[in-house]
Protein backbone atom coordinates (compact mmCIF):
# COMPACT_ATOMS: atom_id res chain seq x y z
CA UNK A 1 0.00 0.00 0.00
CA UNK A 2 3.07 2.32 0.88
CA UNK A 3 4.58 1.70 -2.73
CA UNK A 4 0.33 2.74 -4.37
CA UNK A 5 0.32 5.42 -1.88
CA UNK A 6 4.21 6.95 -2.90
CA UNK A 7 3.79 6.66 -6.56
CA UNK A 8 -0.05 8.72 -6.48
CA UNK A 9 1.95 10.70 -4.66
CA UNK A 10 4.62 11.39 -7.29
CA UNK A 11 1.80 11.41 -9.90
CA UNK A 12 0.16 14.41 -7.95
CA UNK A 13 3.32 15.88 -8.01
CA UNK A 14 4.02 15.46 -11.48
CA UNK A 15 0.83 16.69 -12.63
CA UNK A 16 1.42 20.05 -10.43
CA UNK A 17 4.79 20.77 -11.70
CA UNK A 18 2.82 20.44 -15.33
CA UNK A 19 0.35 22.72 -14.71
CA UNK A 20 2.72 25.46 -12.75
CA UNK A 21 4.71 24.87 -16.31
CA UNK A 22 1.81 26.09 -18.34
CA UNK A 23 0.92 28.97 -15.78
CA UNK A 24 4.73 30.28 -16.19
CA UNK A 25 4.18 29.54 -20.32
CA UNK A 26 1.10 32.07 -19.95
CA UNK A 27 3.03 34.67 -17.88
CA UNK A 28 6.42 33.94 -20.20
CA UNK A 29 4.36 35.15 -23.01
CA UNK A 30 2.68 38.36 -21.61
CA UNK A 31 6.30 39.12 -20.66
CA UNK A 32 8.03 38.70 -24.04
CA UNK A 33 4.92 40.62 -25.72
CA UNK A 34 6.06 43.24 -23.55
CA UNK A 35 9.83 43.25 -24.23
CA UNK A 36 9.20 43.03 -27.87
CA UNK A 37 7.24 45.81 -27.84
CA UNK A 38 9.20 47.83 -25.96
CA UNK A 39 12.31 46.83 -28.46
CA UNK A 40 10.21 47.77 -31.53
CA UNK A 41 8.16 50.95 -29.81
CA UNK A 42 11.98 52.39 -29.46
CA UNK A 43 13.54 51.70 -32.44
CA UNK A 44 10.43 52.56 -34.69
CA UNK A 45 8.66 55.43 -32.56
CA UNK A 46 12.04 56.82 -31.31
CA UNK A 47 14.31 56.11 -34.08
CA UNK A 48 14.96 59.96 -34.83
CA UNK A 49 16.34 60.60 -31.47
CA UNK A 50 18.55 57.58 -32.02
CA UNK A 51 20.00 59.83 -34.32
CA UNK A 52 21.50 62.37 -32.17
CA UNK A 53 23.45 60.03 -29.77
CA UNK A 54 26.90 59.45 -30.32
CA UNK A 55 26.97 55.50 -29.59
CA UNK A 56 24.71 53.21 -30.79
CA UNK A 57 24.60 51.47 -27.34
CA UNK A 58 20.76 53.12 -26.63
CA UNK A 59 20.00 51.21 -30.33
CA UNK A 60 21.71 47.83 -29.57
CA UNK A 61 19.98 47.18 -26.85
CA UNK A 62 16.31 47.75 -28.49
CA UNK A 63 17.75 45.27 -30.65
CA UNK A 64 18.74 42.93 -28.32
CA UNK A 65 15.28 43.27 -26.56
CA UNK A 66 13.39 42.30 -29.96
CA UNK A 67 15.84 39.56 -29.77
CA UNK A 68 14.93 37.99 -26.68
CA UNK A 69 10.90 38.98 -27.25
CA UNK A 70 11.11 36.89 -30.33
CA UNK A 71 12.89 34.43 -28.80
CA UNK A 72 10.31 34.25 -25.95
CA UNK A 73 7.48 33.46 -28.33
CA UNK A 74 9.02 30.43 -30.10
CA UNK A 75 10.50 29.09 -26.63
CA UNK A 76 7.19 29.22 -25.53
CA UNK A 77 5.79 26.88 -27.88
CA UNK A 78 8.26 24.99 -27.17
CA UNK A 79 7.84 24.77 -23.63
CA UNK A 80 3.78 23.45 -24.12
CA UNK A 81 4.93 20.83 -26.23
CA UNK A 82 7.64 19.98 -23.69
CA UNK A 83 4.92 19.63 -20.97
CA UNK A 84 2.69 18.02 -23.23
CA UNK A 85 4.80 15.29 -24.62
CA UNK A 86 6.58 14.61 -21.21
CA UNK A 87 9.62 14.17 -23.12
CA UNK A 88 13.23 15.25 -21.59
CA UNK A 89 15.15 15.45 -24.67
CA UNK A 90 12.09 18.59 -24.95
CA UNK A 91 12.58 19.67 -21.60
CA UNK A 92 16.37 19.98 -22.30
CA UNK A 93 16.14 21.72 -25.34
CA UNK A 94 13.18 24.24 -23.26
CA UNK A 95 15.44 24.35 -20.52
CA UNK A 96 18.79 26.02 -23.04
CA UNK A 97 16.53 28.57 -24.79
CA UNK A 98 15.08 29.98 -21.33
CA UNK A 99 18.93 30.19 -20.57
CA UNK A 100 19.82 31.77 -23.49
CA UNK A 101 17.37 34.64 -23.22
CA UNK A 102 18.24 35.12 -20.09
CA UNK A 103 21.62 35.54 -21.25
CA UNK A 104 20.76 38.01 -23.82
CA UNK A 105 18.68 39.82 -21.58
CA UNK A 106 21.59 40.15 -18.90
CA UNK A 107 23.41 41.28 -21.97
CA UNK A 108 20.36 44.02 -22.91
CA UNK A 109 20.34 45.12 -19.03
CA UNK A 110 23.94 45.56 -18.13
CA UNK A 111 24.37 47.94 -21.63
CA UNK A 112 21.45 49.67 -20.61
CA UNK A 113 23.00 50.10 -16.95
CA UNK A 114 26.41 51.34 -18.54
CA UNK A 115 24.91 53.44 -20.87
CA UNK A 116 22.45 55.31 -18.42
CA UNK A 117 25.67 55.96 -15.92
CA UNK A 118 27.47 58.03 -18.79
CA UNK A 119 24.19 59.40 -20.81
CA UNK A 120 24.25 62.62 -19.24
CA UNK A 121 28.06 63.37 -20.10
CA UNK A 122 27.49 61.79 -23.60
CA UNK A 123 24.44 64.27 -24.22
CA UNK A 124 26.57 67.30 -22.79
CA UNK A 125 29.82 66.39 -25.43
CA UNK A 126 28.07 65.69 -28.40
CA UNK A 127 24.35 66.66 -28.70
CA UNK A 128 25.41 70.94 -29.15
CA UNK A 129 28.16 69.95 -31.90
CA UNK A 130 25.61 67.00 -33.87
CA UNK A 131 22.98 70.06 -33.57
CA UNK A 132 25.05 73.26 -34.62
CA UNK A 133 27.30 70.99 -37.32
CA UNK A 134 24.93 69.09 -39.10
CA UNK A 135 21.28 70.75 -38.87
CA UNK A 136 20.12 71.44 -42.25
CA UNK A 137 23.67 70.87 -44.31
CA UNK A 138 23.68 68.14 -47.08
CA UNK A 139 23.46 64.50 -46.31
CA UNK A 140 21.95 65.32 -42.84
CA UNK A 141 18.72 65.10 -43.82
CA UNK A 142 17.87 62.40 -40.81
CA UNK A 143 19.43 64.48 -38.13
CA UNK A 144 17.79 67.45 -39.29
CA UNK A 145 14.45 65.81 -38.99
CA UNK A 146 15.38 64.72 -35.69
CA UNK A 147 16.54 68.07 -34.32
CA UNK A 148 13.10 69.39 -35.46
CA UNK A 149 10.79 67.22 -34.05
CA UNK A 150 13.05 66.98 -30.72
CA UNK A 151 11.98 70.99 -30.40
CA UNK A 152 8.76 70.38 -31.41
CA UNK A 153 8.06 67.22 -28.62
CA UNK A 154 9.96 68.78 -25.68
CA UNK A 155 9.24 72.46 -26.75
CA UNK A 156 12.57 73.25 -26.36
CA UNK A 157 14.96 76.15 -28.56
CA UNK A 158 19.05 74.58 -28.78
CA UNK A 159 21.06 72.02 -26.90
CA UNK A 160 21.73 74.23 -23.57
CA UNK A 161 19.38 77.46 -24.78
CA UNK A 162 18.27 79.02 -27.87
CA UNK A 163 21.95 80.86 -28.59
CA UNK A 164 23.36 77.75 -29.10
CA UNK A 165 22.21 78.83 -32.62
CA UNK A 166 23.85 81.54 -33.01
CA UNK A 167 27.21 80.18 -33.57
CA UNK A 168 25.47 76.94 -36.08
CA UNK A 169 26.55 76.35 -39.67
CA UNK A 170 22.71 76.63 -40.45
CA UNK A 171 22.33 80.18 -39.15
CA UNK A 172 25.86 81.45 -40.23
CA UNK A 173 25.13 80.43 -43.77
CA UNK A 174 22.89 82.33 -46.72
CA UNK A 175 20.49 79.40 -46.09
CA UNK A 176 19.37 80.89 -42.98
CA UNK A 177 17.51 83.89 -44.42
CA UNK A 178 18.18 85.67 -41.69
CA UNK A 179 16.87 83.58 -39.38
CA UNK A 180 18.21 83.51 -35.85
CA UNK A 181 17.05 80.25 -34.61
CA UNK A 182 15.12 77.27 -37.02
CA UNK A 183 11.61 77.60 -37.56
CA UNK A 184 11.34 74.32 -35.42
CA UNK A 185 12.33 76.45 -32.37
CA UNK A 186 8.69 78.26 -32.75
CA UNK A 187 5.80 77.86 -30.48
CA UNK A 188 3.95 78.08 -33.78
CA UNK A 189 5.35 77.03 -37.13
CA UNK A 190 5.31 79.09 -39.93
CA UNK A 191 7.91 79.79 -42.92
CA UNK A 192 10.65 81.87 -41.63
CA UNK A 193 9.10 82.43 -38.02
CA UNK A 194 12.70 81.28 -36.91
CA UNK A 195 14.02 85.00 -37.60
CA UNK A 196 12.40 86.75 -34.24
CA UNK A 197 13.90 85.34 -31.07
CA UNK A 198 10.87 87.07 -28.77
CA UNK A 199 9.59 84.50 -25.87
CA UNK A 200 6.06 85.15 -27.16
CA UNK A 201 7.41 83.41 -30.79
CA UNK A 202 10.04 80.73 -29.89
CA UNK A 203 10.88 78.31 -26.71
CA UNK A 204 13.13 81.00 -25.29
CA UNK A 205 12.74 80.69 -21.47
CA UNK A 206 11.37 77.03 -21.84
CA UNK A 207 15.21 75.71 -21.77
CA UNK A 208 17.67 73.38 -24.30
CA UNK A 209 16.93 70.08 -25.34
CA UNK A 210 19.87 68.01 -23.25
CA UNK A 211 17.70 68.31 -20.03
CA UNK A 212 14.73 67.62 -21.54
CA UNK A 213 16.41 64.36 -23.99
CA UNK A 214 18.52 63.44 -21.06
CA UNK A 215 15.19 62.52 -19.26
CA UNK A 216 13.47 60.99 -21.86
CA UNK A 217 16.02 58.88 -22.33
CA UNK A 218 16.50 57.83 -18.99
CA UNK A 219 13.10 56.82 -18.11
CA UNK A 220 13.30 54.60 -21.39
CA UNK A 221 16.12 52.90 -19.94
CA UNK A 222 14.43 52.64 -16.52
CA UNK A 223 11.08 50.84 -18.48
CA UNK A 224 13.92 48.59 -20.49
CA UNK A 225 15.55 47.79 -17.55
CA UNK A 226 12.55 46.86 -15.26
CA UNK A 227 10.75 44.81 -18.44
CA UNK A 228 14.10 42.84 -18.44
CA UNK A 229 14.64 42.54 -14.65
CA UNK A 230 10.25 41.01 -14.86
CA UNK A 231 10.96 38.74 -17.52
CA UNK A 232 14.16 37.40 -15.87
CA UNK A 233 12.72 36.60 -12.70
CA UNK A 234 9.72 34.49 -14.58
CA UNK A 235 12.25 32.82 -16.63
CA UNK A 236 14.20 31.80 -13.09
CA UNK A 237 10.40 29.97 -12.85
CA UNK A 238 10.43 28.07 -15.38
CA UNK A 239 13.82 26.70 -15.28
CA UNK A 240 13.49 25.41 -11.95
CA UNK A 241 9.98 23.93 -12.86
CA UNK A 242 11.80 22.52 -15.50
CA UNK A 243 14.35 20.93 -13.42
CA UNK A 244 11.79 19.42 -11.06
CA UNK A 245 9.69 17.97 -13.90
CA UNK A 246 12.96 16.59 -15.91
CA UNK A 247 13.28 14.88 -12.47
CA UNK A 248 10.59 13.32 -12.50
CA UNK A 249 9.71 12.27 -16.02
CA UNK A 250 10.76 8.92 -16.45
CA UNK A 251 14.14 8.39 -19.70
CA UNK A 252 12.59 8.85 -22.96
CA UNK A 253 12.26 5.01 -24.41
CA UNK A 254 13.88 5.56 -27.55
Amino acid sequence: MSAVYKDDQEDWLTVCLKYLLFVFNFLFWMGGAAVLGVGVWTVVEKSDYLSLLASSTFAVSAYILILAGSLVVVTGFLGCCAVIREQRSCLSTYFFFLLLIFLIELVAGVLAYVYYQRLSEELKQHLNQTMTENYAQPGKETITSAVDRLQQDFKCCGSNNFQDWRQSVFVLSTQAENRVVPDSCCKTITLLCGKRDHPSNIYKVEGGCISKLEQFLADHLLVIGAVGIGVACLQICGMVFTCFLYRRIKMDPY
